[in-house]
């Protein structure tokens, strides 16, 4: 064994090694239990950055660990490689996208590769590879046979100067990133999934995931937004381009009597009628563009300025028959409930806010219990709490809450509306006018319209040689040998559809494909989902809680229901990792407080970049950068190297100490100890005999034990990794202090390998390269991390002597070590005759002792 720990020397050689082995390939096993585990894929980018390596550390820890307790376990890594960033550095550096996204892929893998990730590299898959976007064009015909993907009209950002349509990440404030023009809406042909089709079903299943954080599902269950309400007709007086009422959503409906206003979204499909003919049509337009010009999460953010204007015409309460004015907002949307929205400003605060603002008219309808009444005119804010109904006709004096039910049944009576469940979530618009993604299997034929591909004729191919214009076209449309093509029914000519799909379609199944990644018949072996699925551990970023997690959840269900797949839940367990911050701030190389993997793992080792990233926070938990940190999880690692290389002297020292040890037992002539445990040759001792130990040999046993307890339990249970790298760290401790404090010749050496070999097997998850070579140093045979994960003994757990604290009147005032075991009497006994415990209580009177078996002694004195 070397005496120095080179880092540089070992890690690439067992990275080597291990690739060559295969070691990590991994296949269907009946015979083992699975276990799959998964982080989520990257974009390549072509730099890993501080969070990818915290994210693929948890996941390797638990996968190597998994894969020690006798698992069968599946650990994949790909790339989600379509999207807008690859499409930006073609237009910037004049590379092709297919190309930079390659380049950037293998120098991602080579750096993943260095960190000793334990990868089935033989199922790597990239979303923009033709093997794997044709069976995503596949899945979309799988949807659209089923009636879950359909064509509509809806709004996008469309810049007038670049003549193009740009995704949200493309507008900054409100203008074009590349030009600065003012973006405006424009209404577009789109493609959608109808997810809203499983909304309840995506809330109601969140029980089904008691391993997902409470903060995730919580997320989702928000971001769906199920509410029970009514919607309600409000009449026109008359008829206006084919709209005799506009229909209202509320789940407010004990306000209805109080409705003062009603207010139109600037997208809602009558507005445009509104306008015809109005004198006021050049300032409601100029409104509207002004509108539509800012983003929905400006809209509706609630210290965004209300704005709106009056569109001079009226439609009638539904219950009372008044007239009720018309308005334009900015805080309404179209794409939520029917784009129309109640206003009862004496009982909402932002209606109340908008109707200070514009002098709209107050109408109290609920008076709080037990205080002066409310006057419309004297009220400073909404009253929103509970009350009596008032001036609300039939339902005068009731509750308000009680009122609820009963005016949605007397509105469903009188046929002036309905109940009604809504949510919140929308049909997931899939539709991207770009180029980079995987093509939408549709062509458009004069003679048979909307024509999906055939499956035969799977994939349709993305070309690769394409010019990006500086109008910002896709490249798509000015490229006649992709979009003329020949109509599959009928055989004469068709064009194709040009949008791409949007990237988070590609990774809302992914997880499917890993389990068959060489298969070219189908997009998944039914045999091998059924066996691996779902995934057992998911890790990722918080970030995606709402998005690709419930892209994902959907896709599940709808695959389930056409009957492809056995699971109707993808992810059985979730972890989402917090940030690794510098100087309090997120990494990012625009703030300039980014730390290089790479420049870590060159001057450290990846071992160290792991275990510190690992050891410094809880995962859920934001990690503050130090470098600090960094230098002391090295130093731990050099000082595991040192005890191993204590016992396991290289071939000169061996022998130095062999001939030394002749004449002096076991010191060598130079006064250091030369005990080598070479000659010793199990490796783990079975239910040792602690009874016929000594103290220190029993502690040596006990300090093993405890660690693979706590080491066990922090991995399988918690995923406390911090927690169990500080185990490992107390064992090293006590495996110095034996060594230090027990004579060479009074050394038990067959505990002290055990004690080894159990210390290199629980740390093999967290640094895999050092403790693969300090296995074999120590005689172990095969890799460390195809080992079996020991197990411990419950008997060797028991500590000769603990701690316990003396407290008088509940203050610390002593702590003693004592014998494990003593009962009530005796502990108090113990503690009584501690001097200094004697000379606080001295003159007072003891009131009474209050014991707790080996921890706590409090004397209550007065």
């Amino acid at each position: 064994m070397q005496e120095r720990y080179d880092f540089q020397a070992i890690e690439p050689q067992w990275q080597q090694q291990w690739q060559d082995e295969h070691i990590y390939r991994v296949t269907e096993d009946p015979a083992k239990p699975k276990y799959y585990c998964l982080e989520m894929f990257p974009y390549p980018s072509g730099n890993l950055h501080m969070g990818h390596v915290r994210n693929y550390s948890i996941g390797d820890v638990v996968a190597r660990f998994k894969t020690m307790q006798g698992f069968n376990v599946l650990h994949p890594m790909g790339w989600d490689a379509f999207g807008l960033p690859a499409e930006n550095a073609a237009i910037k550096h004049g590379v092709p996208p297919a190309d930079w996204t390659k380049s950037n892929i293998a120098n991602m893998r080579t750096q993943l590769k260095t960190m000793g990730l334990s990868y089935d590299w033989d199922r790597e898959v990239a979303t923009c590879t033709p093997e794997y976007y044709k069976w995503t064009q596949w899945l979309f015909l799988q949807f659209y046979n089923a009636g879950l993907a359909y064509k509509k009209k809806a709004n996008v950002n469309w810049c007038p100067s670049c003549a193009t349509v740009l995704a949200n990440e493309q507008v900054v404030e409100g203008a074009c990133e590349r030009c600065d023009s003012t973006v405006e809406k424009k209404a577009l042909e789109q493609w959608f999934f109808r997810i809203t089709d499983y909304a309840q079903r995506l809330i109601d299943d969140l029980e089904k995931l008691p391993g997902w954080p409470d903060k995730v599902k919580t997320m989702q269950e928000n971001w769906i937004g199920r509410s029970e309400g009514v919607e309600m007709d409000f009449p026109l007086p008359s008829p206006i381009g084919g709209f005799d009422k506009l229909t209202v959503y509320t789940t407010r409906q004990d306000t209805i009597y109080g409705v003062t206003y009603l207010v139109l979204a600037p997208e809602h499909p009558l507005v445009e009628h509104l306008l015809q003919n109005n004198p006021k049509e050049a300032e409601i337009r100029a409104f509207i563009k002004k509108v539509l010009g800012q983003s929905e999460i400006l809209r509706t953010a609630t210290d965004t300025e209300k704005e709106g204007i009056f569109t001079g015409h009226y439609c009638q309460n539904p219950v009372t028959g008044e007239p009720v004015a018309i308005w334009l907002a900015n805080y309404v949307l179209a794409e939520y409930g029917t784009g129309a929205v109640m206003g009862v400003p004496t009982h909402d605060q932002r209606d109340f806010e908008f109707a200070q603002k514009y002098a709209l008219p107050l109408k109290v309808v609920i008076q709080p219990v037990g205080v002066p009444d409310l006057v419309a005119d004297d009220m400073d804010h909404a009253y929103e709490d509970e009350g009596v109904l008032v001036n609300s006709d039939r339902f005068n004096g009731m509750n308000n809450n009680d009122a609820l039910a009963a005016i949605a049944a007397y509105v469903e009576e009188t046929g002036k509306g309905v109940r009604k469940v809504n949510f919140r979530l929308r049909d997931w618009l899939i539709s991207r006018q770009r180029y980079w993604g995987a093509p939408i299997p549709i062509v458009y034929c004069d003679k048979c319209g909307e024509v999906a591909v055939p499956d035969q004729d799977l994939p349709v191919i993305l070309p690769n040689d394409v010019e990006f214009k500086p109008n910002g076209e896709s490249p798509l449309k000015s490229r006649p040998d992709f979009v003329h093509t020949t109509c599959p029914k009928c055989g004469g000519p068709a064009q194709r559809e040009t949008d791409t799909m949007d990237t988070f379609v590609c990774s809302s199944w992914y997880y499917l494909r890993y389990t068959a990644p060489y298969s070219d018949k189908d997009a998944f072996e039914r045999s091998a989902v059924d066996y691996w699925m779902n995934v057992d551990q998911y890790i990722g970023g918080v970030e995606h809680a709402i998005l690709h997690l419930l892209y994902s959840r959907f896709f599940t269900k709808v695959l389930h229901d056409l009957n492809l797949v056995a699971v109707d839940e993808p992810f059985a367990n979730l972890l989402t990792q917090g940030m690794v911050l510098l100087g309090g701030s997120k990494m990012s190389k625009s703030k300039g407080n980014t730390v290089s993997p790479e420049e870590i793992i060159a001057k450290y080792g990846a071992d160290t970049a792991r275990l510190f990233i690992l050891f410094a926070a809880p995962p859920e938990r934001d990690l503050e950068w130090s470098d600090r940190g960094v230098e002391g999880a090295h130093r731990f690692l050099n000082r595991v190297w040192r005890l191993v290389q204590a016992y396991y002297p290289g071939e000169e020292a061996s022998t130095a100490g062999a001939e030394a040890s002749t004449e002096t037992g076991n010191e060598a002539s130079d006064g250091k100890s030369r005990i080598s445990l070479q000659q010793i040759a199990s490796l783990l001792i079975t239910n040792p005999d602690v009874a016929s130990l000594n103290s220190d040999d029993r502690e040596l046993v006990r300090m093993a034990h405890v660690t693979v307890k706590r080491v066990t339990e922090d991995i399988g249970q918690r995923f406390n990794f911090n927690t169990a790298v500080s185990a490992i760290m107390e064992l090293v401790n006590a495996l110095y202090l034996y060594k230090d404090k027990v004579a060479p010749k009074a050394q038990n050496l067959s505990l002290i390998k055990d004690a080894l070999a159990r210390l290199i097997l629980v740390l093999a998850p967290f640094a895999p390269h050092i403790s693969e070579e300090l296995w074999q140093a120590i005689g172990g045979s095969g890799s460390v991390h195809q080992q079996s994960w020991p197990s411990y003994d419950p008997a060797a757990l028991v500590q000769d002597q603990v701690p316990v604290v003396v407290q008088i009147n509940g203050k610390v005032r002593e702590k003693l070590q004592l014998p494990n075991g003593l009962d009530g009497e005796a502990l108090q006994a113990a503690a009584m005759d501690n001097q200094r415990v004697q000379e606080l209580i001295q003159g007072k009177t003891i009131v009474k002792v209050i014991t707790v078996p080996n921890k706590l002694v409090n004397i209550v004195v007065r």
